[in-house]
This record gives structure tokens, C-alpha cells and sequence, in this order.
């Protein structure tokens, strides 16, 4: 497999993954392409490499860049915006982590407070309601916070030690 071919491979995957950590294919087929990129590009790259229009790419920037994942940076002589995007893997999994508890997972737990606290009417359907959402409540809590501490870690020992549980 050459360069070339390697490359789309890889952009491929990663756009059809896109939707496993919440973005859609163009978002993360834009992340891929920056994250093997050796230089910044210009939306005019990004959009001649992948073959998306203009409209498409500077949605899908602009919410990378609402997830913190691009940024626009400046390249001494040019008037183009050039993006970029972060590329410790770690760091990109770290945000992507956080920001998926901000917008996935931080709704789910209110709601769940909120269904979980409904006023008490005596009846078997309402108890088994307000026990089951409590206990979903307790358990999505308890997994956020500790997803949160594990990305809030630096790579110390002990998050090297949990990610080698893992593999």
C-alpha cells in the first residue's frame, strides 16, 4: 500500500468512526486529514482533498472548533485561515471525553435527577419508577466521575496502569 492509498484509507475509517465519538463523517474526516497533515491547511485544502463543498467544510470546522479540537492558526504572509488540530493522541482523547460529558452525558444525569425525584403518589409503578431512575442516576454519575478523573490525569501511573487494564 502506498502513501496515497494509506492516507484515504485512513480518512475513511475515521470519518465512518466519526459517529462513535459523536461527530458526523465530513467532522471527523476534516480531523483526520489535520491529523496527519505536517502543516496547517487552508479551508480551500481541506475542501480540494476530501471533495466537500464550502458550506460543508466551514460547518464542520467551526464545530470542531466548538469541541476544541481545531484551531484556526496563522501563517506568516498568507490572508487564508489555516486550521490545525491537536496532536497528542491522549489530548484528543482527553477532549473529546470532556466534551462528550458536557453534551451527552451531563443531560442524561439531570433528567435522570429530575424523573428520579417525581412526587410520591403511594403506587407500585411509581416506586419502581423513582428506584430504577435513581439507581440509572447513581450509576451514570458515578461513570461520569470517574471517566473525568481518568482524562484529568497527565498520564501518571495510575492512568497508565487503567489503560493497560483495558487493552
Amino acid at each position: 500500500m502506498d502513501y496515497l492509498e494509506a492516507k484515504n484509507k485512513f480518512i475513511s475509517t475515521w470519518g465512518s468512526l466519526g459517529s462513535l465519538w459523536g461527530i458526523n463523517k465530513a467532522m471527523a474526516q476534516i480531523q483526520a486529514l489535520l491529523f496527519i497533515s505536517t502543516k496547517p491547511l487552508s479551508m480551500e485544502e481541506i475542501m480540494e482533498e476530501l471533495k466537500i463543498s464550502r458550506g460543508n467544510t466551514s460547518m464542520n470546522l467551526r464545530q470542531l472548533m466548538d469541541w476544541g479540537i481545531v484551531t484556526k492558526t496563522l501563517v506568516a504572509g498568507e490572508r487564508k485561515e489555516f486550521f490545525t488540530t491537536e496532536k497528542d493522541v491522549q489530548e484528543l482523547a482527553r477532549i473529546v471525553a470532556k466534551e462528550r460529558s458536557r453534551r451527552e452525558i451531563k443531560p442524561v444525569i439531570k433528567i435522570l435527577n429530575e424523573v428520579s425525584s417525581i412526587k410520591k403518589d403511594g403506587s407500585e409503578k411509581t416506586k419502581e419508577l423513582i428506584k430504577q431512575t435513581r439507581a440509572l442516576h447513581e450509576l451514570t454519575e458515578t461513570m461520569d466521575s470517574m471517566i473525568n478523573k481518568l482524562v484529568d490525569q497527565k498520564q501518571n501511573w495510575i492512568t497508565k496502569s487503567v489503560l493497560k487494564l483495558f487493552k
